[in-house]
């Protein structure tokens, strides 16, 4: 009886560890996330807005039809990336993922106390580098440190209403993400 429960849990645990590694595991060998779904329709450092889901399809997982979605795949490579999104009148998020897909960091209109959220994107060895004075003086200046140098930058405006989307449209294609 000793020997089948020690077995038993052995292969628990085996297979506990075998799930968590697969899943841990997926996000850097799937074929298809977020990232590269997105590569044939959107620019490096550029926001491009994105069309809204259709039952049949969705250019990302999850999307809801009451917000216009713009994003930025952004690349640190050359510098720090400079985001600029005007607020519209409902609600506006800013919503940071690595490349392969962890969110690391998120904005709301009301965090942000603005008309315009406006933050500067870089990488802990590029924030490292920035000189001290400049890091004193710029105190209300906000600074994003990304975990990668690649990654997306998803920038959502609600229309309560359906006859608001057009205006939450045009607050995201006022929106900017280029290099300094």
């Amino acid at each position: 009886m000793m020997r089948w429960l020690l077995w038993l849990v052995a292969g628990v645990l085996l297979g506990g560890i075998v799930h968590l590694a697969g899943v841990l595991y997926l996000p850097r060998v799937a074929a298809q996330d977020a990232y590269l779904r997105l590569s044939p329709i959107s620019a490096v450092n550029a926001v491009v807005p994105v069309g809204p889901p259709t039952p049949a399809a969705a250019s990302m997982p999850f999307m809801d039809p009451a917000f216009a979605t713009a994003v930025c795949r952004y690349d640190l490579a050359r510098g720090p990336l400079k985001l600029a999104a005007p607020v519209s009148q409902a609600y506006t998020s800013v919503s940071f993922y690595s490349r392969y897909g962890a969110a690391y960091y998120a904005l709301t209109d009301r965090a942000a106390g603005r008309r315009v959220i406006e933050l500067d994107l870089m990488t802990e060895r590029q924030r490292s580098q920035m000189p001290e004075e400049e890091d004193v003086t710029a105190a209300d200046r906000l600074i994003v440190t990304s975990p990668t140098e690649t990654g997306l930058i998803v920038i959502r405006a609600l229309a309560a209403e359906p006859s608001q989307m057009a205006m939450a449209e045009r607050a995201l294609a006022a929106a900017r993400c280029q290099t300094h």
